[in-house]
């Protein structure tokens, strides 16, 4: 009989983090399944509702009502969409079924909103990059208009399409209209990443003043532009190195799980189970994440970029 209570004892105990688990996996299928909002509009006006209801997951009662109302509220943040910070999720719940503890459920769904920090960081990154880039060309592409015996205005409307992102049709209305260029221009330059156009406006100002060349001080512009651009990608370069050790050194924890784990150590159990392991847990938690910002800001301070993410 107590051989009995005790197994049914421990067997209720290691259910609760599986219970835990399938209920983050549906949560965060439930997220990724918003990507598909367009195929059931479709199959709604195509259908005339019919059927469309029969392949869906649905969950039971309140815990529809909770998922659905958590999924509403992420997609009001900033650039809602559910993404690869996800992925937290399926892990912790693995983490969990391999330890046997609720623990890794909280910290997965606490590293979703710090993964997707980092993640729309980086994006925002390759966003200025690329705008960079773009206003490079459009310096060309007008002074290369310009050398064709095309008009300022027809040559920025010509070089301009495609290059501007929001700030394209201000530019090339006030090109086709006879607006206020320079001051189009300068609005444009504070887009990330479209600071050079600050130079363009420049230009254009003083040829209207004073009839100079504009397609030579567009080139000199795009010149300065090139150089500057050269002069980032090797300094990024040398700080890959860096950015390398910051990411090996930050995985070193997780070797040192596996290579305990296959040593037959059970790092799990004692960090997710005993006191000593909690503690283990919190201070390296807290010192890798101190290790990361310290990263963080040292390649921040030597790349000369502000609210650049963790590379």
């Amino acid at each position: 009989m107590t051989g009995g209570l005790t197994e049914g004892t421990v067997t209720g105990a290691n259910a609760a983090p599986a219970y835990a688990a399938v209920l983050c996996a549906g949560l965060a299928a439930l997220l990724l399944g918003g990507r598909d909002t367009e195929l059931r509009r479709a199959r709604l006006l195509f259908a005339d509702g019919a059927g469309t209801t029969s392949g869906r997951v649905r969950l039971p009662g309140p815990w529809a009502r909770w998922a659905m109302e958590a999924r509403r509220r992420w997609r009001a943040l900033p650039g809602g969409q559910p993404g690869p910070e996800l992925w937290c999720l399926p892990i912790g719940c693995l983490v969990a079924l391999l330890g046997a503890s609720v623990l890794p459920l909280p910290a997965a769904v606490v590293a979703v909103p710090v993964v997707r920090r980092w993640l729309r960081s980086r994006e925002r990154g390759r966003a200025r990059d690329s705008m960079a880039a773009r206003v490079i060309e459009l310096c060309a592409g007008v002074a290369a208009e310009l050398r064709a015996g095309r008009q300022p205005d027809e040559a920025l409307r010509l070089a301009a399409s495609g290059t501007l992102g929001a700030a394209e049709g201000t530019v090339t209305a006030a090109a086709r209209f006879g607006g206020d260029v320079p001051t189009a221009l300068r609005k444009a330059a504070r887009q990330p990443g479209a600071e050079g156009l600050l130079g363009v406006a420049a230009c254009w100002q003083v040829a209207a003043d004073s009839g100079a060349g504009l397609a030579a001080g567009l080139e000199r512009v795009a010149d300065a532009l090139r150089a500057e651009r050269a002069q980032g990608e090797e300094l990024e370069a040398q700080l890959a190195g860096t950015r390398a050790t910051a990411v090996m050194l930050a995985l070193l924890p997780l070797v040192g799980l596996l290579m305990g784990s296959a040593l037959g150590a059970e790092p799990l159990r004692v960090l997710l189970h005993t006191p000593a392991g909690w503690v283990c847990l919190l201070v390296g938690g807290v010192l890798e994440y101190a290790g990361l910002v310290w990263t963080a800001r040292v390649v921040r301070a030597a790349s000369g970029r502000r609210g650049a993410g963790a590379g």
